[in-house]
């Protein structure tokens, strides 16, 4: 269902009309959209989180792991450069490195061109897992966006990209990146 004008409401809407009657001298629009950016936020994670909990993986498992598909074979990168991919920070990122390496997803190997760097790469196990669960990934978030077509998919899209960049969440490959 679309909203239009006022017939279908979600529970922001709710509170908004509560804070309209309770503060009509304050505007609540910038805390509906906050309000609905988090709440999706949580019912899209717990959506992600049970479909992981099919392969016994947690998100941040998915993620580091996925991470390391992506950047293509050898399917390796430095704890470094997992830092920046995932905004933890180096001490996390180690624990999350064992706890992989405990679960045959990953090895840790010193990186024979700078000994003070650590290499993390999918085992041939997580590779297969990865693969697998990047397909059922997809194929919920499809399913969890299907009331939006194709259109608003794209302008929702590009509105938080908008919203990202200007919060500072730019690409690192961007050469205007701080």
């Amino acid at each position: 269902m679309s909203w239009d004008g006022g017939l279908v409401k979600d529970n922001v809407d709710w509170r908004l009309d509560q804070w309209r009657t309770e503060r009509p001298d304050i505007d609540p629009t910038p805390m509906g959209v906050m309000a609905r950016i988090q709440r999706a936020c949580r019912l899209l994670e717990r959506e992600l989180r049970d479909n992981f909990a099919r392969y016994d993986l947690e998100i941040w498992e998915f993620d580091i792991t996925s991470t390391l598909l992506r950047s293509g074979p050898p399917y390796q990168l430095t704890a470094g450069q997992l830092v920046e991919s995932s905004m933890v920070t180096s001490g996390a990122i180690t624990n999350r490195i064992d706890r992989l390496v405990a679960k045959g997803l990953v090895t840790r190997e010193v990186d024979p061109r700078n000994r003070r760097s650590v290499l993390v790469a999918l085992t041939d196990h997580g590779k297969e897992l990865i693969d697998r669960v990047v397909v059922a990934h997809v194929d919920l978030e499809a399913k969890l966006l299907s009331e939006l077509g194709g259109r608003d998919q794209e302008l929702l899209a590009g509105l938080l990209r908008q919203l990202l960049i200007g919060l500072g969440d730019n690409s690192p490959d961007n050469p205007l990146n701080p």
